[in-house]
């Protein structure tokens, strides 16, 4: 699979594409990769998508390991590597469990999760899978997280979308990475 937009060099980027990128660079991110590699051809949309990308990833009312939990359930449905290569090690490393991981990447449903791991969980498949979230499932998520949380937690979805489906459009390279791939 060739990427079909790889990186450009950044002197051969133009004043936007230079101004937008530097913005990445300097933020909590530290350099411009993933996603934000075929969206520097369009700089303006590259840089509303990392202002709300900056947002749900580090200060989500639902906090990081919610966060990185519900970017894994998205990366499975949308069978994205990079996703999946960049946010698996950080989902580790914020306390979700390997067997959760794994489940997730072998399209299973995860066991033994916290309770609002679990929610976090149901919630993503069904939005992801049906466009919709039933009643009791909405009703746990707002009384867990309140009106906040539940807006950041669809979010995170629809912006994690977004990026999937750039980077499988685009055939975005995935990076070196020690997490296994996610399975065909």
């Amino acid at each position: 699979m060739t990427d079909r937009l790889g990186p450009i060099p950044f002197a051969q980027m133009s004043a936007s594409q230079q101004v937008a990128a530097q913005a990445v660079i300097d933020g909590p991110r530290g350099a411009l990769y993933g996603p934000f590699v075929p969206l520097i051809r369009s700089p303006e949309l590259m840089s509303a998508a990392q202002c709300m990308g900056e947002y749900l990833r580090y200060r989500s009312a639902i906090g990081t390991r919610l966060t990185e939990l519900a970017i894994l359930v998205t990366a499975r449905q949308w069978s994205q590597q990079v996703e999946w290569a960049i946010h698996a090690p950080i989902a580790r490393e914020y306390g979700i469990a390997d067997e959760t991981i794994a489940a997730i990447a072998e399209r299973r449903r995860p066991q033994g999760l916290l309770p609002d791991e679990a929610l976090v969980v149901e919630f993503c498949l069904q939005l992801h899978q049906q466009q919709r979230v039933d009643d009791p499932t909405y009703a746990a998520a707002l009384a867990a997280f309140g009106e906040h949380g539940v807006v950041d937690l669809m979010g995170i979805n629809g912006y994690y979308t977004f990026l999937a489906m750039v980077m499988n459009a685009a055939q975005t390279a995935v990076p070196q990475t020690e997490a296994p791939l996610l399975p065909d």
